[in-house]
This record gives structure tokens, sequence and C-alpha cells, in this order.
């Protein structure tokens, strides 16, 4: 290390993540980067949602973890119960990830010295060092969050490059996954093809589930693939109805198992490539270096884009699109609904093949 970094040197460093586990996964670039610049002596602090916990275990990201859900049930991951407990541990620094006005207040409760953010939706005042979002001519400019997280290393003088994203499986991951394959009797993991249906931000990412089906028919009769279609406890219907619908003795899902973040990490980890919406299990695709074939339409291609993916993007151009929204505000979700299954397979096939050679 060239220079001492004052935000990171001989302090405790709260960091408080995003929301979002695609964000979140495409944080761990910043992460590597302070734990590099940072000298012995620092201590980092994960603060974050519960859910998150599953996602980065396996790695030695912090020393401690403090949950922050200020509309939780749990009065203890509430704003000033957080604040309290960052005070107790004398934190002088917060990197603030997330953009709204309650961390960076919860962090200047907690008497950090150093906060270090985006300076939007008016906590710029809240900050010691502010960054502006890229705009041209006052308009928000689309850009990668795998940058724009990385951008706050930057600002406190640590050179940082690397967009490679850095997640882990755990022991009980991998067991987890090993009686899945074992349970539904699935093929070697190089004959299986992962189905990511879901899409927690909005209705408006979610791909139709029946072209889900026949998609997944097709790949397993003409591919000669297994199927496995992921959920989270809310996509459970989705995907037995995915495997209902497909017909086919080859598709699974992982609707009848015990579902957690770690075991889709696992079971994303050792698939042949994955089809997904542009929702958070593309990025474990992206940091266990599985080929992609990810569906938009909602949503800019930019946002999730990673130099380091083997991705391959499937959209149609629409002047309504991208809205950025939850739901299709003109209802007719043309982004998707237009997006056919034949287009679809076009780059199951292109990507399944690219795989075959470089396995020969």
């Amino acid at each position: 290390m060239s220079s001492v970094v004052p935000e990171l040197a001989d302090r405790t460093v709260a960091l408080f993540l995003p929301n979002w586990v695609g964000d979140a996964a495409m944080a761990t670039p910043l992460l590597r980067a302070l734990h590099q610049a940072a000298p012995p002596g620092t201590r980092f602090i994960g603060v974050m949602r519960p859910l998150m916990e599953d996602l980065f275990a396996g790695k030695r990201w912090w020393d401690e973890t403090i949950f922050f859900e200020p509309h939780g049930s749990d009065p203890q991951h509430h704003s000033y119960a957080v604040a309290q407990k960052l005070r107790a541990l004398d934190v002088e620094t917060a990197v603030l990830t997330t953009n709204s006005l309650r961390p960076a207040a919860v962090a200047w409760w907690a008497g950090a010295r150093h906060r270090i953010g985006y300076a939007k939706y008016g906590r710029g005042f809240l900050l010691t060092k502010r960054i502006s979002v890229p705009r041209d001519k006052g308009k928000k400019i689309p850009y990668r969050m795998v940058d724009y997280y990385n951008e706050l290393a930057r600002v406190m003088g640590i050179s940082t490059s690397s967009t490679q994203l850095e997640l882990a499986t755990t022991k009980a991951d991998e067991a987890a996954a090993d009686r899945v394959w074992l349970d539904l009797q699935l093929r070697p993991p190089q004959q299986t093809i992962i189905f990511n249906c879901s899409g927690a931000y909005g209705a408006a990412k979610l791909w139709p589930q029946e072209y889900f089906a026949e998609l997944a028919r097709r790949v397993a009769s003409e591919l000669d693939q297994d199927v496995l279609v992921l959920c989270g406890p809310a996509e459970r219907e989705r995907a037995q109805f995915i495997v209902k619908e497909s017909r086919h003795p080859r598709v699974f899902s992982l609707a009848d198992q015990p579902v957690s973040l770690g075991l889709s990490k696992a079971c994303v980890k050792r698939c042949r490539l994955m089809v997904t919406t542009d929702s958070g299990p593309r990025q474990f695709a992206v940091a266990f270096e599985v080929p992609l074939v990810s569906l938009f339409g909602a949503s800019y291609v930019i946002w999730g884009e990673n130099p380091t993916a083997n991705e391959l993007p499937r959209k149609i151009d629409l002047d309504c699109s991208p809205c950025q929204k939850r739901q299709c505000p003109l209802q007719h979700h043309r982004c998707m609904r237009n997006l056919t299954v034949e287009h679809v397979f076009e780059g199951v096939v292109q990507q399944w093949q690219s795989t075959q050679k470089q396995a020969a």
C-alpha cells in the first residue's frame, strides 16, 4: 500500500450494504478494494438486512455483523437501535452503498466522523465525502452498478479497477445442493441448465411463465439437458407451473426443497449455464463465471452489466422500454411478452455450444 487511507487507518469502519441481493453481490469488488487498502488494525462492521447474511456466507468481509431493517418486526434492527450499537463500537467511518436518507442519518447519529456516500435524496449535508450521480445536461446517465460502488473507494483515494464479483458457498450449501441432485435424480451438473424466473423488484421484470415452460421443454428435448428451476419462497407456485406445463420428465424445480440463498448459490455454481431474468441470482452466475442468457425488458442492461461476465442479453427495442418501473405503466408488458421463446432459445443454443467448445 503506497499511502495510508485516513478513513481506514486503525479505525472501525461500518459498511452499509445494499438492500437488494443482486446489488449486494455487485458491491463485492468495493469490499475487496477496502480490505486490500486497509492496514492492520482496521475493523469492519457489516450493516445489512438479515437476508444478506446468507448471501455473504463463506467470505470474511467483516469482523462483526449488525442487522439493519428499519421497517422489520425486530426493534433491535431499527434505526435508533443500530445507531446505538455502532456508537458503542466507536465507529469512525461509514461507507454508504445505499442512497436513502436514513442510513446517512444512522451513521451521523452513531458519531461516525467520516461518512462517504452519494449525495442523493437531500442527504448531502450528512456526508463528509459526497459523490454526485453521473448526469448529462441534468439527466441521470445509466451506469454499471459495479462501477457506481467502486467509486466509493476511489473517492477515498483507493485505486480500484477490478469488477470481478466475489461470492462463496459453504460446506452446508454444497451439501444441500448434493441432496437436491440426489432427491430429483438430476444428471451431472454439466448436463444441467438453471432457470431463474424470479423478479422481486416487480412484475415488470418477469418473463411469462408459460414462455419459461415452453423454453424448458425445448431445452430438455432438443438439447438433452436437465432443467432446474430456481425459486425463493415467493416463487414456488411459479416454479411448479413451469415444471407442470413443460410436460417433460427432465424439468425439475426447487419448489419442494428447503430453499435458501446458499442453496441457490450452490446450484448456480455447478450448472452448465443459466437463463435468467434481471434479478439477484443473475449475479451469482457472474460471480461463479457461469455463462448466462439474460432477459431484459423494463430495466437497463447496463445496470447489472459486468466486463467479466460471459453474458448474452436478450431484449427487444420498444419506445417505452426500459421504463424502470415495477409494473408496466401501459399495462401491456410488451417488452417481455414480445420477447419470443424462439429468440431466447437461439441464445441458449449459442451459449450451450460455446461451453461445448470450451470443454473440448
